[in-house]
C-alpha cells in the first residue's frame, strides 16, 4: 500500500526536518520544499525515503509546479504543513519595502498558495489536515519583530477562518505557535540573551525542534480528529 504524502514547506530547517521525521514515524511519505538548502533537503529525503522539491513558496507558479510533480509521483498530499518563514529583527522604521514584503510573503503568500493547491484533493477525499506554523510573537507581538509578528498573526487568522470554511468537507486546519526554540533563527542571539529567554520561560529552558514536531504530529494524527481551528502554543509558557 502506498504511503500518504505529507508536504512540509521549509522542510530542510530545524523545525521542518523534525516535523518530517515525526510524520514519517506516523506512516507518511515526507515531501519537503527548500529554496537554498539543497544538500540538507536531499540528505533528509534520502534518510527518510521522501522527496525534496525546490520551490519558492512566494511564487504561485513554482508552488503549482511542485504539486504537479507530487501528483505525477508519490501523490498529492493528505497533510500540509506550512512551515516556511523568514525572520527580520530591527526597528520598523528601518525596514525597507522589500524586507517587509519578504517576511509577509513567505509566511502568508506561501501558506495561501499551498493551501489553494492542496485543498481540492483533500475536499474530494473528504479528509486532510493542514497545520500552520505560527509563533508566540503572532499571539503576543515581539519588540523589533513587528513584521514577523504581523505575518505570524496572519497565519493564526488564516487558520481560524479556513477551519470554518473547509470543516464541513472533512478537512481540519490547526496551528502551532512555537516559543523560543533552538534553531538557526535563535543562533544570532548571544549566550546571555538565550539564558534570559530560558529564564523567562516558565519551564526554564529553550525548546527543541522535536517539541514542536511532536505537537504537529498530534494535530495531524487521529488523536486530534475532533480538533480544528485551534492554536497550540509550544513555548513552555513563554509570553503567556
Amino acid at each position: 500500500m502506498e504511503k500518504p504524502v505529507a508536504l512540509i514547506t521549509g522542510g530542510a530547517g530545524g523545525i521542518g526536518s523534525a516535523i518530517a521525521r515525526e510524520l514519517t514515524a506516523l506512516g507518511y511519505l515526507p515531501a519537503t520544499t527548500y529554496l537554498t538548502s539543497e544538500d540538507a533537503a536531499k540528505a533528509l529525503a534520502a534518510e527518510l525515503g521522501g522527496v525534496a522539491l525546490r520551490c519558492d513558496v512566494t511564487d504561485s507558479a513554482q508552488v503549482k509546479a511542485a504539486f504537479a510533480e507530487l501528483e505525477a509521483g508519490p501523490g498529492l498530499p493528505e497533510v500540509l504543513i506550512n512551515n516556511a518563514g523568514r525572520a527580520w529583527r530591527g526597528l520598523l522604521q528601518d525596514m525597507t519595502d522589500e524586507d517587509w514584503r519578504e517576511v509577509a510573503s513567505v509566511a502568508l503568500d506561501g501558506a495561501f498558495f499551498c493551501c489553494r493547491e492542496a485543498l481540492p484533493a483533500m475536499i474530494r477525499a473528504h479528509r486532510g489536515s493542514i497545520v500552520n506554523v505560527s509563533s508566540v510573537w503572532g499571539e503576543v507581538g515581539g519588540s523589533c519583530e513587528a513584521a514577523y509578528s504581523a505575518a505570524k498573526a496572519g497565519l493564526i487568522g488564516l487558520t481560524k477562518a479556513l477551519a470554518k470554511e473547509v470543516g464541513p468537507s472533512g478537512v481540519r486546519v490547526n496551528c502551532v505557535a512555537p516559543g523560543c526554540i533552538d534553531t538557526a533563527m535563535l543562533a544570532e542571539f548571544s549566550a546571555e540573551d538565550r539564558a534570559a529567554m530560558a529564564e523567562d520561560t516558565p519551564l526554564g529552558r529553550i525548546g527543541t525542534p522535536e517539541d514542536v514536531a511532536r505537537a504537529v504530529a498530534f494535530l495531524v494524527s487521529d488523536r486530534a480528529a475532533f480538533i480544528t481551528g485551534q492554536v497550540l502554543s509550544v513555548g513552555g509558557g513563554f509570553g503567556k
